[in-house]
């Protein structure tokens, strides 16, 4: 679940970067249209910005819940 309590399924993490050799996650939405997206590893283990995010309780971007 992410911080806007939006479902997720990890498809592969990490994935690294043929080119730069960083490292992504790559998961794909369980709602609307399922998109699957990528992301910089560091930025989807981030904690949450809660100056930005002041409602959010939850300390990462991306936790693992129950469903």
């Amino acid at each position: 679940m992410n911080i806007k309590d939006n479902a997720y399924k990890i498809i592969a993490c990490p994935v690294m970067h043929t080119e730069t050799r960083e490292f992504y996650c790559v998961y794909q939405a369980l709602y609307g249209s399922y998109g699957i997206y990528c992301r910089p590893l560091d930025m989807f283990m981030s904690e949450v910005d809660h100056e930005k995010y002041p409602q959010v309780q939850q300390e990462y971007r991306f936790e693992r819940k129950q469903v």
